[in-house]
């Protein structure tokens, strides 16, 4: 018990040794939250009350990301990296007027939402008509206003242990967030209903904020209530964050049209549509979220310092890491998603028609998880660069996209036939009823690479100094070796077909995992024969952290250690 609190204390130098813990503990997060969505699936299939589920978050959703992100991470960290450098007092009462301020905006928000939510779901999920499916949806809404106060807060303290580098103990929140979710779907499903995972779900937003609180105490950090507000640094910080909270807003209201589009479709869209967006979430937390994470610190640092070189030096090795692991995977997800999507959520209710299109709506999806990594790395880069309002306007701008997109190939599947009959040849789902959803996830991944392309232009014209030239060499490896792997994973699921009976779960998994094991070999040598220099570094960053050896210099050492 020692050894393991010691661990969550323990304090990590060096971006990849921090993202290899946040992608390890990000996996383990994602692991639960897979079987979290396969509990789901197997309770409730891709239903109309699954929907409701998922619907009800958009709006919680909204109010997190416009109200609670303004105690967010990426704003608040380089307050506190500024004011440990001036002594512990200092930050003492920038934290209790940030607290105060927020717990007081919070509360008022809360309760507006409370007496509006009936008007504003009706209004943005115009599909749901039924009056107590609609009830419902308005019930669960109100529940899950627990979450973004809880949320927030728990933003407010992971920014002291972010601050104090301890990764570890930031990564277990989600871990603990996913595991109540479960136990609300074993245990308080059959009493409650939908209402006992929600009830999951507020209980793991709770525990979310409450483990840090241990750390935060230690430290003598703890917020509280004061009326002796430093309304210059509450003022600052707002300053900061509006744009960086109207900059998520916009992802957010994005995602809450989709969702409107996915309710005007058949009975079960905006399930398939939340299950294939989960999924692929799962490589992006692990590899796009650890990598933008574990380098903000050092990015805040160097900026803050003049190393404006350094700096650009450091996005880039950040940036071609999310390009040297996500193309890879791209490719086997694409190659293996009716696996994938199968083995984590074939069972129960969750049919095969179900499979077909959620496999389908993951391949779409994992086509921008370069560029979905990438904007993550663009955005953080520029708030610790002190500029929230290039983001902003960035992400409002292709906002268009993200909702354009799928408006638009919603119309040409529903009126144009070649298209219809192409995307469904494609995806080999000519015969099953309710296609019309992959236009969701296809207009989001075109959003998504032109909000990627655009972010990369600006942040090249706007630094100065070659980000772009040491990527080159690594898009070729990455993609290089992404076909070879696709292509040998794609040869070998057909003969593990005669092998394994791919009627069962157990024949599908080892189908898929045989083929994938093949495919990642075959990946793998093609990096050896490539000298590939981001493969090359993260075998001696793994070795150094696994076996613990002192003397392992990467070739980025040097600027990457904070």
């Amino acid at each position: 018990m020692k050894r393991f609190f010691n661990i969550l204390h323990q304090e990590t130098s060096g971006i990849h040794q921090a993202a290899y813990i946040l992608g390890f503990l990000a996996f383990l997060s994602q692991v639960l939250a897979l079987f979290r969505d396969r509990l789901l699936a197997a309770s409730f299939g891709a239903s109309g009350t699954l929907d409701l589920y998922y619907a009800a978050f958009r709006l919680p959703d909204l109010i997190f990301v416009s109200v609670a992100s303004m105690v967010s991470i990426s704003v608040l960290i380089p307050f506190f990296v500024d004011n440990l450098e001036e002594g512990k007092e200092k930050n003492r009462k920038f934290l209790d007027s940030i607290g105060t301020a927020y717990g007081v905006m919070m509360i008022v928000v809360s309760v507006i939402a409370y007496i509006f939510i009936p008007k504003l779901a009706h209004i943005i999920l115009p599909g749901i008509q039924d009056p107590v499916r609609q009830a419902e949806l308005v019930k669960l809404s109100r529940l899950l206003l627990f979450s973004p106060f809880f949320l927030g807060w728990s933003n407010l303290l992971a920014s002291i242990t972010q601050a104090y580098k301890r990764f570890f103990l930031y990564s277990l929140s989600p871990i603990i967030y996913n595991a109540c979710i479960i136990g609300g779907t074993i245990f308080l499903y059959p009493h409650f209903g939908i209402t006992g995972v929600i009830y999951g779900v507020v209980i793991g937003t709770f525990l979310h904020c409450a483990i840090q609180l241990p750390f935060i105490i230690e430290k003598g950090m703890l917020p509280r209530l004061t009326f002796s507000i430093d309304w210059e640094g509450v003022r600052k910080v707002l300053f900061l964050s509006i744009p960086r909270t109207f900059t998520l807003s916009a992802n957010t209201i994005a995602l809450i049209c989709v969702t409107s589009f996915a309710s005007l479709m058949a009975a079960g869209s905006i399930s398939i549509f939340n299950f294939s967006l989960n999924l692929q979430s799962v490589p992006l937390s692990i590899i796009g979220v650890s990598y933008s994470l574990a380098a903000f610190p050092t990015l805040a640092k160097l900026f803050g310092s003049g190393e404006h070189k350094r700096f650009v030096e450091q996005v880039s090795v950040a940036a071609r890491h999310i390009i040297f692991l996500s193309l890879p995977v791209i490719s086997l997800f694409i190659v293996l998603r009716a696996q994938i999507v199968r083995t984590i959520l074939g069972s129960g209710q969750f049919s095969w028609t179900d499979t077909r299109l959620t496999a389908a709506c993951l391949a779409l999806f994992t086509v921008s998880l370069v560029a979905q990594g990438l904007n993550l790395l663009f955005v953080r880069a520029y708030y610790a660069g002190g500029n929230t309002r290039k983001p902003l306007w960035i992400n409002l701008a292709t906002t268009v996209f993200d909702i354009g997109f799928p408006f638009l190939f919603i119309q040409l599947f529903e009126h144009y036939q070649l298209f219809h009959y192409f995307i469904e040849s494609l995806f080999k789902v000519e015969d099953v009823p309710g296609s019309v959803v992959l236009m969701l996830p296809l207009g989001y991944s075109l959003g998504e690479l032109a909000n990627m392309a655009v972010f990369w232009w600006f942040f090249q014209r706007d630094f100065k100094h070659d980000f772009s030239k040491p990527l080159f060499r690594t898009l070729w490896d990455s993609f290089s070796a992404a076909v070879i792997m696709g292509f040998v994973a794609y040869i070998f699921l057909a003969v593990f077909a005669n092998v394994f009976n791919i009627n069962t779960a157990e024949g599908i998994f080892l189908q898929g995992f045989c083929a994938g094991i093949l495919g990642i070999l075959a990946g793998v040598a093609m990096f050896i024969v490539l000298k590939n220099k981001e493969f090359s570094e993260t075998y001696k960053a793994l070795h150094a952290k696994i076996w613990r050896t002192d003397n392992v210099v990467l070739p980025d050492q040097e600027d990457i250690v904070t």
